[in-house]
């Protein structure tokens, strides 16, 4: 407890009471001070007076809102150091990506879970507290630079002590960096990885009741034509001269081409049901998050509930070509994994190279090369192999014949937040969040095969069965 008061007081900005009373009892049985504020400007006039060492601050607020609020703290070179924790009841992703965007660490969702709050607060204030010390050392380390600097005909062999720790803490200072870029991902992750959870099942809900409902009746559906078609075939047979008002009636209808037809149109139901059942069934899959859990599954399975999801981004749209999509599935036996985090993986991928063919039609349609695509060989092509390696591991190949990937881009591909995309359809998230998911959580490798104008080719390389370390899944 005294380790916590040794901290300043944490500012909760929110205009709702019962917030500030849940949040106020939460934080103060914890041993922390508090202090509110009910609005954006309100907080920021309270501040010149005295610092906190972290602000929750509530998005939605009167005035001003918590982004324009965020912005003028890091604007102000004397608070734009102070960590601000957002709380929202939005799951959107592009709004959190705009909060960090503007400087805010983290997010805390609504409504308030006790241990994730006192978690996620204790987590930053800590950094923040590292941050003060690396400060500190570092401010230490510039004036033995300065020493050494004036000393250094002397004091040779100080100044080659004086090296070996500049060394050892610009080290530490960048491992530092790294772990904290780190728990931002994977914190990400696994929110990103939550909210489809819950977005998805919703969806598959509301899709099973009117597929069951169709589905359950089709059959009775079915046998009540049949019977009534039948019994009309009998009328036929035994009245073949009917009055002249059913004669016209029959003739208007086109009674002969309505009892053909109707089988059918019944048959085109039943196909479309089954199709919706798919896709809820792919849906279900692929929104599983099992982050505890290894299960032995099918991979082509998944990549399958992948190519379901995407399908419609690989169909033609107007003088845009279909993208053609070749399978070509070895003897694979079921890999342990956690299902949904691979299913992320592929769904990345796969649409990373949709991504990369739209471009590439786009700009060569723009270049007025419209037949280009004539030619079979210059389709628009997504590959997929899958095979075993030594018996012991599986390799999953995404292969597109896009543009490539140039050297300047090679550089960055895996860091987080940098993307190639324009603002608002990437936050460079995508392929580090699945380098995490395969080399950290599954003990796997992802790396990549690519020149410019030579498509790119992304080998995914996973355990059949993970090692027993695998159990330690580490989660926020």
């Amino acid at each position: 407890m005294d380790k916590i008061l040794e901290f300043g007081f944490i500012l909760i900005v929110d205009d709702r009471p019962e917030n500030l009373e849940i949040l106020s009892d939460t934080l103060t049985r914890a041993g922390f001070e508090i202090a509110v504020a009910i609005d954006g400007e309100s907080a920021i006039e309270q501040i010149q007076y005295e610092l906190p060492e972290l602000i929750l601050l509530d998005v939605m607020l009167p005035g001003i809102d918590g982004f324009e609020t965020c912005r003028r703290l890091k604007s102000n070179s004397v608070t734009k150091d102070i960590p601000v924790i957002f709380m929202t009841a939005l799951i959107d992703t592009q709004d959190k990506v705009k909060g960090l965007s503007l400087g805010a660490v983290d997010y805390i969702t609504k409504p308030f879970q006790e241990e994730e709050v006192l978690a996620r607060v204790k987590l930053h204030l800590g950094l923040r507290s590292l941050t003060k010390e690396l400060a500190k050392q570092n401010a230490l380390l510039k004036q033995e630079i300065e020493a050494r600097a004036l000393a250094e005909a002397a004091l040779q062999k100080l100044t080659l002590e004086l090296e070996q720790r500049v060394m050892t803490r610009t080290a530490e200072l960048s491992q530092a960096l790294h772990n904290l870029k780190q728990a931002q991902v994977q914190l990400i992750q696994s929110e990103k990885l939550a909210s489809l959870s819950q977005l998805v099942t919703g969806l598959v809900h509301e899709i099973t009741n009117p597929v069951s409902f169709i589905y359950g009746n089709y059959t009775p559906t079915r046998e009540y034509i049949f019977d009534i078609i039948k019994i009309l075939n009998l009328y036929q047979k035994h009245y073949p001269t009917p009055p002249p008002e059913i004669q016209e009636e029959s003739e208007a209808v086109d009674l002969e081409f309505v009892l053909e037809d109707l089988p059918k149109i019944l048959d085109s139901i039943k196909v479309g049901a089954e199709s919706l059942y798919n896709i809820s069934v792919s849906l279900r899959s692929l929104s599983r998050v099992d982050a505890s859990n290894l299960l032995p599954v099918n991979i082509h399975e998944g990549l399958d509930s992948a190519l379901l999801i995407l399908q419609h981004r690989l169909k033609a749209k107007g003088e845009h070509p279909a993208i053609e999509v070749i399978k070509k599935y070895g003897d694979v036996p079921l890999v342990e994994c956690y299902p949904g985090q691979l299913n992320q993986v592929f769904i990345n991928i796969l649409a990373n190279a949709i991504d990369a063919l739209e471009e590439k039609i786009s700009h060569e349609m723009d270049s007025g090369e419209q037949n280009v695509y004539k030619a079979e060989s210059l389709m628009p092509t997504i590959r997929i192999r899958t095979e075993l390696d030594n018996e012991d591991s599986v390799i999953i190949r995404i292969i597109d014949n896009g543009p490539g990937i140039t050297e300047q881009v090679k550089q960055h591909l895996f860091e987080p937040m940098f993307t190639t995309k324009p603002i608002g359809k990437g936050a460079g998230l995508g392929l580090p969040i699945c380098r995490q998911i395969v080399e950290e959580q599954h003990s796997g490798r992802l790396t990549y095969i690519s020149s410019p104008d030579c498509g790119a080719e992304f080998l995914i390389e996973i355990p059949l069965h993970q090692p027993l370390i695998s159990c330690r899944v580490e989660q926020l």
